[in-house]
């Protein structure tokens, strides 16, 4: 109790912000607008299931936002409220989608094309999918290879195309009647950049976009844009993007939450479950072997090795963060990851995750575990899209949280969580769940739970 009254008292941590309570939320009142950069197979999906649910033809599986619970107080309480009842969200009818892609094709041609939906679901959708066409995107063929669009942004500097998307933000809005806005990643994954003396400050990003810096990537740019605007921004690929400090400084300044990266989907979402579950047995790995195969935009653009190195970074820290080797040296030093993924266009969406899993326990007994995940990328990300829009947007309207840039509560939803700077970032799903759910009660003035348990037995 003591170290906690000293921490919550403490004024040197940039971090720190005022004790927030649930009245000072702002009410989630009018539209909010979701911006989408990338308007392909998840980001279809993801418009076409909200339509969906609000028309009654389904449920929002998947979503913790609208289908998951909360426990308040003791579990002898019997209080558990819908996630959807105790926080106070934009409700789905208040949600109106845009977004920019590089292809000319409206989202109800670009559903049709990803395939990853039956035709009788998108034709009961097809209104407001054809009525939503993109903007002119920000693109770079450096960065993306396998892909080529007519539908491009042409600019002097990067910095005018910055000015062309804060132009596209501010006329999405009004023409809209929106009140709110949130910008989510839904692009492809960008070709591999380590940060840089020009992601560093925000003066020398600044500088770096008149000059046309080759190491500010278009994400980098829709982001900078966004924030410009106090648009809160989160980011679905495991691109260099909000990472940097001149974007961290931006988000601050002008108090739009970020939050990232990488969609944890497949087999990620299966390492943050299994790997917490050996260390917690103190059962040992020797290696870990993975592969994919997909088909979609997506697999076709990670078939280039700059950006499958991309994709590559964010996949291969999971296991390193959850098992910590430098702790537990018997259990954990040296041992073998690999991780595959190869383009393979007739699965499309139908992504096949493969696990090889060399185990020991007692003894040094060796033993293996094998997965096979058969799952769907794109049904996968679609809950986790909106589950942060929403929550993001809560963000913005939490004084206590909007402050402080980096959204890390939401790590729960990424393979790659960005952190502060010095901050290793937590991956395992159950502490992330618990770091989620901790902060929901915290900003609606309710008792955080710890799982002690010994007031049952007073």
């Amino acid at each position: 109790m003591i170290v906690r009254l000293l921490l919550a008292n403490c004024r040197c941590d940039p971090y720190h912000t005022e004790v927030n309570s649930a009245a000072s939320i702002t009410p989630a009142q009018g539209k909010l607008g979701i911006l989408i950069p990338g308007l392909g197979a998840v980001s279809t999906t993801f418009i076409a299931g909200v339509e969906a649910i609000r028309q009654g033809i389904a449920k929002p599986i998947g979503s913790l936002t609208q289908m998951g619970t909360i426990r308040l107080g003791k579990r002898t309480d019997k209080r558990s409220p819908l996630l959807k009842e105790f926080l106070p969200l934009a409700q789905l009818d208040q949600l109106v989608f845009g977004g920019w892609d590089i292809y000319n094709d409206d989202c109800f041609q670009a559903a049709s094309h990803a395939e990853v939906l039956e035709k009788d679901l998108l034709e009961k959708v097809k209104p407001l999918l054809s009525s939503i066409k993109p903007m002119a995107a920000v693109f770079d063929k450096n960065y993306v290879k396998r892909l080529d669009g007519p539908n491009v942004k042409k600019a002097a500097t990067k910095m005018d195309l910055a000015e062309k998307l804060r132009e596209d933000i501010r006329g999405f809005k009004a023409d809209n009647k929106c009140d709110r806005l949130v910008m989510i990643w839904c692009g492809s994954t960008e070709a591999y950049r380590a940060p840089g003396a020009v992601h560093a400050s925000l003066e020398a990003f600044e500088a770096g976009l008149k000059a046309n810096h080759p190491d500010i990537a278009p994400s980098m740019i829709y982001a900078y844009a966004a924030l410009q605007e106090g648009v809160p921004y989160a980011n679905g690929a495991p691109n260099l993007t909000t990472d940097t400090g001149a974007l961290l400084s931006l988000s601050r300044q002008n108090n739009a939450p970020i939050c990232g990266k990488d969609f944890k989907t497949g087999q990620t979402l299966m390492k943050t479950i299994l790997a917490p579950g050996l260390k917690a047995r103190m059962l040992g790995l020797s290696g870990w072997f993975s592969t994919n195969i997909l088909g979609t935009r997506d697999g076709e653009v990670l078939d280039d090795p700059e950006s499958f190195k991309t994709k590559e970074e964010s996949k291969l820290s999971v296991l390193e963060h959850i098992l910590q080797p430098e702790l537990y040296p018997d259990l954990y030093k040296n041992f073998y990851h690999k991780v595959r993924i190869n383009y393979y266009p007739p699965r499309g969406d139908n992504k096949e995750g493969w696990d090889n899993i060399d185990i020991f326990g007692w003894l040094g007994y060796p033993m293996q575990i094998k997965v096979d995940f058969l799952c769907r990328d794109s049904i996968l990300a679609a809950p986790i899209v909106l589950d942060l829009v929403l929550l993001m947007d809560l963000a913005k309207r939490t004084p206590e949280l909007r402050g402080l840039g980096i959204q890390e509560w939401l790590s729960f939803y990424f393979k790659s969580p960005i952190t502060p700077p010095g901050l290793y970032p937590e991956h395992d799903l159950f502490i992330q769940s618990m770091k989620l759910k901790n902060t929901m009660r915290h900003i609606m003035g309710e008792e955080m739970i710890t799982h002690l348990g010994l007031e049952y037995y007073d």
